[in-house]
């Protein structure tokens, strides 16, 4: 009963519904029809993603493309790629989303780019597709791997391994695994430098720990020809971005006194990418220099030295590995607005990474570190030993710092240099400083390693750049020169860099020991012994130099009040000081008067005045540093200083003098700043007082003849056999005259 009325109900309402049950006579209303969907002109369009954002060249991505409908026509050839190959195009079920398998091609790295071209698909109603807008996110970077730029390398020709890496690495060393040893320097670097001097089948291993943890190792061999490498391009290193690097090509044949043809020498750059040498014309040099250049992650730069000799065209390359900095350099308000290198704790301290952020780094500013991050080391111990010294220390080769280390256990007799570095926050030697110098606004030394070398290998891995300096003043018609000397002959030489020539630390202790007592001189200026128990951790060893100055307190300071140099140096210095400005600081202020000046007008106004030597006059820092590094290479090993006028090719002098301390005028200024910058030197007043009277030179001679002073000849022949050229100047040496150190620009 209950179906029945259910299913009579159902037929009523669908009668009304449908409007189409009789009882009123009428007949069914004919529907209207559906109207015409528009007709499709729209293109379809296609958008690429990739499965990986970064890849490496051994490696696949998933590259995915959404079409904005159904298409047909797709196919595999449609899609390009400069960057890789592809392959395996899948669809899915309504061929509106397709994928392929993107493949590096060998040695290509960088951003893929993607091309589809308009056309190339259709949409159901016949519509052409549009062309791909954009590429997909991907990026392809090396393997890890070694590179080495040498294909065939013959006995003596220098060669280097780069690891490239496009993530950060660490606890990086290299190993020789077989072959005659070979000397690098640079065991925890990137990138090692060498010359294989046999014959025969080499290999190395690098292990190293990968970003994630995980730690790899790679190896490499090559093998070594039998002969003699006719030339060679020195030395391959890791490079950051922005730094100044310099190239050196040297000839085997190239070690007699006289220095062999290199007009045919030609520098190319062959891979990476391209610098600007400093010197727009390198034919013919034997160095160059530039600096290295932008990069988003490691990139190796080739280079190649091409030279004729005898007809025969001979060839060598050398890669720079150039790396990426975080830091970026700041132009202003910064203690370093040039990029600096890389530098590590010699010793593995707590304060290690502390030290490098405050004393030599691109993120180094004025006034951040305190004493209690960078304390002098006086505030350590006031009896420091070379083991505390060395905790002190920043290098960015390790020899670097076993050659300083060494030259403290045996060139240190009397705690000199010891003492002295108490005032100092640390020690930077590193291969980018050229020259030294010391700066107060870190209280720190740095020191270019030209005086610690010891071996061609380790020279190698110095930065050649020359003084910045070099041509300050070149207007002036006169030169000031002037020269440490001991029983009548130089005891300062050049190596040139061509001979490879090995020296032990001897032979280098006169030039690096002035330079020790110059910069430490600056070190106790600044930071003098009778304010070091007055510094707090919390101050800033900013905000404590600027405190001594502001008080005065400094020595040189104290010095010009009391024995002042030039008494106008308050309304712009005396003709000295002015000229001093223009070779030392700045040679645009010159002006036509200067430039007029003789020699002989010069000598005249020098020869009576209170300093040492021309650099005196540029800073009151530097007169104090010159007076005490004079008298203490007298005191301590018997070393005067020439000094003399001459003319701009220093050939010929107007005046000269020998042991110009014991002038009048300068021992009671030496006195003054000797018993200050180093109280323990207790003997200093009575050996002053025992100097022996200043002896002119013979300006009848040239500068370098007039190195002997003798009464009459007999007496100068002996002198000259006294002085006779020792087994360094048969290798070629040069005698050198003496350099002016660095002087800091003032941020305070």
């Amino acid at each position: 009963m209950e179906s029945k009325i259910f299913t009579a109900l159902y037929l009523v309402i669908f009668c009304l519904q449908m409007s189409a049950c009789g009882g009123g006579g009428g007949s069914p209303s004919p529907s209207a029809p559906a109207p015409s969907p528009p007709a499709d002109t729209e293109s379809p369009t296609v958008t690429a993603t990739s499965s990986d954002s970064e890849i490496k060249l051994d490696e696949t991505a998933t590259l995915t493309f959404t079409f904005s409908e159904v298409i047909s026509g797709f196919e595999l050839t449609d899609i390009s790629s400069l960057q890789g190959t592809l392959s395996d195009l899948t669809a899915n079920d309504d061929n509106k989303i397709f994928t392929v398998v993107f493949t590096p091609n060998a040695d290509t790295v960088g951003t893929v780019t993607l091309q589809i071209a308009a056309g190339s698909y259709e949409d159901g109603a016949g519509n052409a597709g549009q062309a791909l807008a954009s590429s997909p996110d991907l990026m392809v970077s090396y393997n890890d791997k070694i590179v080495q730029v040498d294909s065939m390398l013959t006995s003596g020709q220098a060669s280097e391994l780069v690891l490239v890496s496009t993530e950060i690495v660490s606890d990086l060393v290299w190993t020789q695994t077989s072959g005659t040893e070979v000397t690098f320097y640079a065991a925890n670097s990137k990138v090692i430098g060498f010359t294989p001097n046999a014959a025969g089948n080499y290999a190395f291993e690098v292990r190293y720990k990968a970003a994630d943890g995980s730690v790899k190792t790679l190896t490499h061999q090559f093998d070594v020809a039998a002969g003699a490498a006719v030339i060679s391009a020195r030395l391959g290193h890791v490079a950051i971005e922005g730094i100044a690097v310099s190239l050196a090509g040297y000839a085997s044949a190239d070690s007699a006194s006289t220095a062999i043809d290199t007009s045919s020498w030609r520098w190319s750059q062959s891979a990476g990418p391209a610098v600007s040498f400093t010197d727009s014309a390198t034919d013919g040099k034997t160095q160059v220099f530039f600096d290295a250049p932008s990069v988003d992650e490691d990139t190796v730069l080739t280079f190649t030295l091409t030279a004729t000799f005898d007809g025969q065209t001979h060839t060598d390359n050398i890669a720079i590995l150039v790396e990426n900095s975080t830091i970026p350099v700041p132009p202003e308000n910064s203690r370093f607005t040039d990029r600096v290198a890389t530098v590590i704790p010699y010793n593995d301290t707590s304060a290690g990474a502390q030290l490098v952020d405050c004393l030599y780094s691109n993120a180094a500013r004025f006034d951040v570190c305190t004493f209690g991050q960078s304390p002098l080391i006086a505030q350590i111990t006031e009896t420091p030993t070379t083991a505390d010294i060395m905790n002190r220390v920043l290098v960015s080769h390790r020899w670097m710092g076993d050659q300083f280390k060494s030259y403290l256990d045996n060139f240190d007799p009397n705690n000199d240099f010891k003492n002295l570095l108490r005032a100092t926050t640390g020690v930077v030697i590193s291969y980018d400083i050229r020259p030294s110098f010391y700066d107060p606004t870190s209280g720190a030394i740095y020191l270019d390693p030209s005086d610690l070398w010891g071996t061609p290998e380790q020279r190698d891995t110095i930065n050649q750049a020359p003084d910045f300096r070099a041509g300050f003043g070149s207007e002036l018609q006169f030169k000031m020169p002037w020269r440490y000397v001991k029983d009548n002959a130089y005891v300062s030489f050049s190596y040139p860099l061509r001979q490879r020539s090995s020296r032990q630390l001897a032979e280098a202790n006169y030039d690096f020991a002035s330079l020790l007592y110059h910069e430490l001189a600056h070190a106790n200026d600044y930071f003098p012994s009778t304010k070091w128990s007055s510094y707090e951790n919390f101050t800033t060893v900013y905000d404590a130099l600027m405190q001594t100055d502001n008080a005065g307190d400094n020595l040189s300071r104290q010095l010009q009040a009391n024995y002042p140099l030039d008494t106008r140096a308050n309304q712009g210095g005396n003709a000295l000081t002015k000229l001093a400005q223009v070779r030392f600081r700045n040679p645009d202020s010159i002006t036509d008067e200067q430039k007029a000046f003789t020699p002989t007008e010069v000598a005249e106004m020098f020869k009576t005045e209170g300093a040492p030597q021309f650099y005196s006059y540029s800073s009151s820092a530097e007169d104090l540093a010159i007076l005490f590094d004079g008298f203490m290479m007298l005191a301590r090993y018997g070393v005067y200083r020439d000094v003399a006028v001459s003319d701009p090719q220093v050939s010929n002098i107007a005046w000269g003098q020998r042991g110009r301390l014991a002038e009048s005028a300068i021992k009671p200024r030496v006195s003054y700043v000797a018993t200050r910058v180093l109280p323990e030197f207790i003997e200093a007043d009575s050996q002053l007082q025992n100097l022996p009277a200043p002896l002119p030179l013979d300006i009848s001679k040239s500068w370098r003849d007039s190195v002997v002073i003798s009464a009459d000849a007999s007496a100068e022949a002996a002198a000259q056999k006294q002085a006779a050229p020792d087994a360094r100047h048969v290798d070629g040496l040069v005698p050198r005259n003496g350099s002016y150190h660095r002087a800091r620009p003032q941020h305070y």
